[in-house]
């Protein structure tokens, strides 16, 4: 493998932390104050060694190979801080999300032939008008947390997501309040408090905090697939999840999780769980052995890898075409 280096914005903690981990130098811009986009590499990081940080204002004077989009302002707007080289050498668009707008008929905001575009789940591929915009799909990786396995012996369900009461019903606000009206449920993420849930948790802390939970539920209707929930499922962690978006393509309901799009089908599932510790560790352990499979960071890395490569090549094509062609004239 040719060590490259790619230069992302810092839009999602827990992905870029992922992206240190592919054997590339990944670099993020960092201004002053910290704006969107631009806080650097958090100095509290346990981040790998491969990713640093730069001044934005120097950013056009880097030797880069790749310049990586994570949301639409990055593509927009902080090109400013490109030279013309980086503007027109490979890029590679990293859509995290599926589309809001409408489900089948949004336009991507990318739609470029000499760009490509990254899903983390072929749901979002599917779903996205991505017009002449090459795709891939590179799935999610997930590092084990080292001496971290299951135990579920607290006889509640886990449930992580970030300023939940902000976000509404795509979020699951509604489906949470409603199962935890039945169900013991501890809700961990920024601004949990505020619905009664366990103040601010630092990240390094979760797996092991996760754990001692009987099951990890997943109340979102309309996401791509959590990372919280490939980390939960790496450490055997039985997930209970609608079966929405990606998540019946790695949820198989009663053998390596529980997943319906029944709220009270669900809510049974969470009752037999809560009742029957052997029957959690059972499932969890099957969940284990796909993530393992599926989200292990060798993966990952290898599909990033070729991405990389592909979108360089691609690159130097275009620039022989364009050589070819003005030496014709």
């Amino acid at each position: 493998m040719v060590r490259r280096r790619v230069l992302t914005w810092h839009v999602h903690g827990s992905y870029l932390e992922a992206l240190g981990w592919i054997g590339h130098e990944i670099v993020v811009p960092a201004k002053p104050g910290h704006p969107e986009g631009y806080g650097g590499r958090p100095a509290d990081a346990e981040w790998p060694d491969t990713i640093r940080e730069v001044p934005a204002n120097e950013v056009r004077d880097l030797d880069v190979d790749v310049v990586l989009f994570q949301s639409p302002r990055n593509y927009l707007e902080d090109q400013e801080i490109l030279s013309d080289s980086q503007r027109r050498g490979p890029r590679v668009y990293l859509e995290h999300d599926p589309p809001r707008i409408h489900p089948t008929d949004t336009k991507h905001v990318v739609d470029d032939p000499d760009v490509t575009l990254v899903h983390v789940t072929a749901f979002n591929d599917l779903m996205w008008d991505s017009g002449r915009t090459p795709t891939r799909v590179v799935e999610h990786g997930i590092v084990p947390t080292e001496g971290v396995e299951y135990g579920g012996e607290l006889e509640r369900g886990l449930v992580v997501v970030n300023n939940l009461d902000q976000r509404g019903r795509r979020l699951g606000l509604d489906i949470f309040q409603r199962v935890r009206e039945e169900i013991p449920l501890d809700l961990v993420g920024m601004g949990a408090e505020r619905l009664g849930g366990i103040e601010a948790v630092p990240r390094s802390e979760l797996p092991a905090l996760a754990a001692r939970y009987r099951f990890f539920f997943h109340p979102i209707r309309y996401t791509s697939f959590g990372m919280a929930v490939c980390e939960a499922m790496m450490i055997g962690l039985p997930i209970v999840a609608l079966a929405t978006t990606e998540m019946p393509t790695v949820i198989v309901d009663g053998v390596n999780g529980f997943a319906d799009t029944s709220v009270s089908r669900l809510i049974e599932s969470m009752k037999r769980l809560l009742a029957d510790r052997d029957l959690a560790r059972r499932v969890g352990a099957a969940g284990r052995a796909l993530a393992v499979e599926r989200f292990g960071i060798a993966r990952f890395a290898r599909d990033w890898n070729a991405v990389i490569e592909e979108a360089i090549a691609r690159s130097g094509e275009r620039r022989e075409s364009r050589v070819t062609a003005e030496a014709a004239r």
